[in-house]
């Protein structure tokens, strides 16, 4: 086990935008849900979180291990009550990054993030939404004429999953290990993969019920690059990665190499028993704008606790991303953004992302205060996936965790 806690300053650049709203016309304006309401000031000191169990972390990591994943790793970054001092930062790694050479994983590794870019994407349509630039509650068809097959999907609709758009993966992928080689190397346009997803009737009402689909998010590349006139790439750069100073993040499509000191990702058959898959290079061309990002736990730490410290957006824009929807037991999803309820009562919010060969887990609390995210170098395992999840718990409840 790799430990650490580190004094220092996480320095966030401002990300400057005006802070008005746009919205469509009375008619086309169906009714959001109540924001949700503020639990601290701004400028006031929260109560803290209860500390980080590490030792319960990395227990969940050695168990991870156990399940198949040849290397975990996880990072902290806990501000506890001020925005400006000191974070203590913890670092846990277990395993192995490269199972050729038995390289240790660490936790300043890169890796695929897969759905966590999905955050990426809908920060950018809501600072242009913040621009006058977009309506949430706009068709889509407004600013892709005749991409969509109703004209009732809304922007709105398509960052939060309630636009019944089919999910493609789901025909890429119905076998896990051929679907991926099939696609390891192939370059797709955004328009070839909606209508991929344009095979299928909707799946439900669009505004409906809530219904995870990637269609949705490369939609979402469209309209970035529609209304910005730059591919999905340089609105990253341009609007994220660069003011805050990311590092470790890159969107290389349809590049196949992980920039650097990376992990490698292993995808695991679905025949119980077969050999583990190396499946580190690929183009993710399958995914770009809905899953392709590169990043650190480092990076990612500093990108929530940025976007939930109202850093990245307006407070109208942010409160938009956190109007909650259902999406299962103990969960809603927003606008690119899903909301954890923990048994202790906290709930946090960020994304999870499942890319072949990595699952992440990139979560931070209210105002941003403490941010985790950690990794696994596998994927196509449930048992290693569910007990990802379970390591929010003594995360962000620390001892107070209950046992599940």
């Amino acid at each position: 086990m790799c430990t650490g806690a580190v004094l220092g300053s996480l320095a966030l650049s401002l990300l400057a935008g005006p802070a008005r709203a746009a919205g469509g016309p009375p008619e086309a304006r169906p009714a959001p849900p109540p924001a949700p309401a503020p639990t601290h000031v701004r400028g006031t000191a929260p109560t803290p979180a209860p500390a980080p169990d590490t030792a319960g972390l990395d227990a969940l990591l050695r168990t991870a291990l156990g399940q198949g994943a040849p290397g975990a790793a996880a990072r902290i970054d806990d501000h506890r009550t001020s925005y400006d001092g000191p974070a203590t930062v913890h670092r846990l790694a277990e395993g192995v990054a490269d199972r050729a050479d038995a390289e240790a994983m660490d936790t300043a590794d890169r890796f695929r993030i897969g759905s966590v870019t999905k955050t990426f994407s809908a920060v950018v349509l809501l600072q242009l939404v913040a621009e006058g630039r977009l309506r949430l509650d706009t068709s889509v068809d407004h600013y892709l004429p005749g991409l969509l097959p109703d004209a009732r999907i809304t922007v709105r609709h398509v960052l939060g999953h309630r636009s019944g758009l089919y999910d493609y993966t789901e025909d890429l992928f119905a076998r896990t290990v051929p679907g991926f080689e099939a696609v390891r190397t192939k370059v797709f346009t955004l328009r070839e993969l909606v209508a991929r997803s344009l095979r299928h009737p909707l799946t439900g009402t669009p505004g409906a019920a809530y219904s995870y689909s990637n269609t949705n998010y490369v939609v979402a590349g469209l309209l970035i690059e529609k209304l910005t006139g730059e591919p999905v790439r340089t609105a990253y750069e341009d609007r994220i990665i660069g003011p805050l100073k990311l590092a470790d993040t890159f969107y290389v499509h349809p590049g196949t190499a992980i920039p650097g000191r990376h992990a490698h990702g292993y995808l695991t058959p679905d025949e119980p028993g077969g050999a583990l898959v190396d499946a580190t290079e690929q183009t993710v061309s399958w995914a770009q704008s809905a899953g392709a990002l590169i990043s650190s736990a480092r990076d990612l730490n500093t990108f929530l606790s940025a976007l939930l410290g109202g850093r990245l957006l307006p407070a109208a824009q942010l409160a938009e991303m956190r109007r909650w929807f259902p999406a299962g037991t103990g969960q809603g999803y927003g606008l690119g953004l899903r909301r954890r309820d923990l048994s202790c009562g906290i709930s946090v919010y960020g994304h999870t992302g499942a890319v072949q060969g990595f699952y992440t887990y990139a979560f931070t609390g209210e105002n941003g205060l403490r941010s985790y995210t950690a990794v696994v170098n596998t994927s196509n395992n449930g048992a290693v996936q569910a007990t990802m999840l379970r390591t929010l718990e003594p995360v962000f409840c620390g001892k107070w965790a209950r046992v599940r």
